[in-house]
């Protein structure tokens, strides 16, 4: 955080004009308290000068910055913080690295999406525009996308081999969004989200109109291949 320093004038408005040019900024970049307004003494004597205080605003980046390092500190960990920030689409991505990530990032990335989560709030809370915020370590949301593809495909194949809808474990509307996109282009399926947040999930089920072009299942395909209840659970249900 910037340092509070002191100017003073005939008046606060002299006196904030005098800060403005000894630090090089304008108005809008910096914030500011009288400390004493201006007093005028008979005849023009024992006046006082006005007495102001001025410090630059802290950017978005230090903010952001200042907040997860003590974050990191109370948890004991060494985190090197790397940020980009795009003004123009205004976002913050922010990168994380160290020796114990995996801590960072927690089960399915659930501590990861809290951090981010808390950071945003962080941020918004002084900016006068709204800024997002990303944080990624390791590569771990490209991991996780990947996998949650992986995932929506083979229950997509689930689903038209046993014309049965398929139950997704409840996820955030992030991973949601990646399943609906994974598979809209699979004709033969339908996506919707079902429940109320967090425990909000995704079906997939089969599509009335194009079932029909779809190979029937042999009679003796349960018996031939000792297909148990076990087995016939979908994969997001056996996921983790």
């Amino acid at each position: 955080m910037e340092e509070w320093k002191e100017f003073s004038a005939k008046t606060a408005d002299e006196a904030l004009t005098n800060a403005l040019i000894q630090m090089e900024t304008t108005s809008d970049q910096i914030e500011y308290e009288v400390i004493e307004e201006e007093k005028s003494g008979i005849l023009g004597l024992f006046s006082k000068p006005a007495r102001i205080r001025v410090r630059k605003k802290e950017e978005v980046t230090d903010v952001v910055r200042n907040f997860l390092a003590k974050i990191f500190e109370t948890m004991n960990l060494i985190v090197k913080i790397d940020l980009d920030y795009n003004e123009e689409e205004n976002v913050i991505h922010i990168e994380l690295s160290g020796d114990e990530m995996g801590m960072l990032i927690g089960k399915r990335g659930q501590t990861l999406d809290s951090l981010q989560y808390l950071a945003s709030l962080a941020v918004n809370r002084k900016s006068e525009k709204h800024i997002k915020i990303k944080i990624d370590t390791e590569n771990y949301r490209q991991r996780r996308k990947e996998t949650i593809e992986n995932l929506a495909r083979n229950v997509a194949s689930k689903v038209k081999k046993t014309r049965r809808p398929a139950f997704l474990e409840p996820m955030n509307p992030y991973e949601r969004r990646i399943i609906h996109a994974a598979l809209q282009g699979d004709k033969y399926v339908d996506t919707h989200s079902e429940g109320e947040e967090p425990h909000r999930k995704v079906v997939v089920t089969l599509n009335k109109e194009y079932a029909s072009e779809l190979p029937r299942r042999n009679n003796n395909y349960r018996r031939n291949n000792n297909y148990s209840r076990e087995h016939r659970r979908t994969y997001a249900e056996k996921e983790d």
